[in-house]
């Protein structure tokens, strides 16, 4: 049960989303606001959607790509440092540009 407490610790800090749901996939959860995944959660740890203007800010905290298995790694999703996860306003700010990041419509 300790993903699904982390589940609802996650969920909870983004509260002020409005209505986020995660969904059972990639043997972990999808967040999503709306019809939109924005966020991943798998084995105890959150990633954030992202493009060319907000993944920088991920390398430069030395944060890893998500990767499901050993032979698949999705560059478009980041893990959410921990001090970030810590702090609502934080990573509501976060969360916002994770929703608003489109790295298959590079240019606009």
């Amino acid at each position: 049960m300790r993903d699904d407490s982390f589940k609802d610790y996650v969920l909870d800090q983004l509260a002020t989303l409005g209505t986020v749901r995660a969904r059972a996939m990639f043997g972990g959860h999808g967040l999503y606001r709306g019809p939109e995944i924005f966020g991943i959660l798998h084995q105890g740890r959150l990633y954030f959607r992202t493009d060319a203007r907000t993944r920088p800010d991920y390398i430069a905290r030395g944060m890893s790509p998500f990767q499901p298995n050993p032979r698949q790694t999705l560059t478009s999703y980041y893990e959410v440092p921990a001090d970030v996860l810590d702090d609502a306003e934080i990573l509501a700010s976060w969360a916002h540009a994770a929703l608003s990041a489109h790295p298959d419509r590079r240019g606009k």
